[in-house]
């Protein structure tokens, strides 16, 4: 929008209030509401907050930055009694300088080293969640519904669900298809491909639409990676390609598996250097818990086409629909700040691109089936086991530390070493089951 559109808006929908919106370094959503008779202010000063009280973001006696709302972000809030729209924005630094610690900046910069060469980076996403009820005298998550993957049943579900891709298209969003997944509970929405800093803008809102819809049916959202033990998780599928003007770089219909050579450097890129960059695609302590053998989450570094353990997939297409071809990183999960998980991802294949990296065979077999020595035989590794093990391959980095920046980077460490160390010290249920008596 332009800025005449954005105020013709405000008058149509009677828009009072202003909602400014900015991803913390873990991709919370953090907000301040001004006025609308602020905004023109707003939108050519920007507005001024307390870095230092947003964890990550500034020190005490650096606490001075400024939101710089991206008017290609405005879009009313679908609930009518609310009389509020919403703008994304940058972080800069009392400098006048985007600020370093801000995830959505760290990924302009990457994209702009694409930029340079005419190209675009378009990204898709499936989002995962679980409904559960809110119920005080549960003392576990229960799923809101029973069915299972694909299944019609459940129709207050259906229609949550409908509700949360009716409040996305509302907000300018859309949504490619929504379904129900293989958990009790679980559902799967996906997120049309764009480019990706307006991927990772929808992701966040869409996270917060789809809490707040389940909310106003007293029910439960949850992107959490492994919410059930024994349960499938939470992923967040992400399909790939690079264009130059309307050209799908990634095509090249002669090739067996549909792609061109600067794909398969990238996908190599992304292979190679996934162990590093999984403290960003998987995030949590709880993370690791999904990416065990057994569900659809890939464990082993490969791909494949119909190999639905490979970390990589590379869907088929429609007949001469060329445009559509992609790759499909399977490991990420909801959790994720999707500016850093996208940053990050789009670096591993870049270097993969400057340095024609070639890639390994394809797998098509089961990998969970292949025995550990054969595994070793055909080169295939494996995705970290903790979030402790991931960010010591994050740590050693130089790629991610490129990616993310000297700042951020060390930051992003010292808050999930923090985590780490926080649920080491827990003595689970588990624990006290397996060893109170034996010991």
């Amino acid at each position: 929008m332009t800025i005449d559109q954005i105020f013709k808006t405000i008058r149509k929908n009677k828009i009072q209030f202003i909602d400014l919106w900015f991803s913390d370094i873990l991709g919370s959503v953090k907000n301040v509401t001004i006025p609308v008779r602020e905004l023109h202010k707003a939108l050519k000063q920007g507005i001024w907050f307390d870095g230092s009280s947003v964890e990550g973001f500034g020190r005490i006696y650096e606490s001075d930055m400024y939101l710089k709302p991206d008017p290609a972000t405005f879009a009313v809030i679908p609930w009518k009694e609310e009389h509020t729209a919403r703008l994304i924005c940058d972080v800069y630094a009392p400098d006048h300088k985007p600020a370093p610690v801000d995830p959505r900046g760290v990924l302009k910069n990457n994209l702009k080293l694409l930029k340079r060469r005419g190209m675009e980076y378009y990204i898709g996403a499936e989002l995962e969640f679980y409904l559960f009820r809110r119920d005080d005298n549960e003392v576990l998550p229960l799923p809101h519904d029973r069915v299972g993957y694909f299944d019609l049943g459940g129709d207050l579900a259906l229609r949550i669900r409908k509700k949360m891709c009716e409040r996305l298209q509302d907000l300018g969003i859309g949504f490619e298809a929504g379904h129900h997944e293989v958990g009790r509970g679980q559902h799967e929405i996906d997120l049309p491909y764009t480019d990706a800093l307006k991927l990772a803008d929808n992701i966040l809102t869409a996270r917060m639409i789809i809490k707040k819809v389940a909310e106003e049916y007293y029910l439960q959202a949850t992107f959490m990676p492994k919410p059930i033990f024994g349960a499938a998780g939470n992923g967040m599928h992400i399909h790939q390609s690079i264009f130059k003007g309307k050209k799908n770089l990634f095509s090249n219909p002669k090739d067996s598996y549909g792609l061109s050579r600067l794909a398969y450097n990238y996908l190599t890129g992304v292979l190679k250097h996934i162990k590093e960059i999984c403290a960003l695609t998987s995030p949590l302590v709880n993370s690791y818990k999904r990416l065990v053998s057994g569900f659809e989450a890939p464990v082993y570094i490969c791909w494949g086409r119909m190999n639905r353990s490979a970390l990589i997939r590379v869907p088929r297409i429609s007949r001469k629909n060329y445009d559509s071809t992609r790759i499909e990183l399977r490991s990420c999960d909801p959790s994720a700040n999707p500016y850093l998980l996208l940053a990050s991802v789009l670096r591993a294949g870049i270097d993969g691109m400057q340095r024609n990296l070639k890639p390994p065979k394809p797998i098509e077999e089961n990998v969970y089936k292949i025995k550990s020595d054969v595994l070793k035989t055909k080169g295939i590794d494996l995705l970290p086991r903790s979030l402790w093990e991931a960010l010591a391959y994050f740590h050693r980095s130089k790629m991610a530390k490129s990616a993310l920046g000297d700042i951020l980077f060390q930051r992003y460490y010292e808050i999930k070493m923090k985590e780490w160390d926080e649920y080491s010290i827990q003595v689970s249920k588990w624990e006290q089951d397996k060893y109170l008596e034996l010991y």
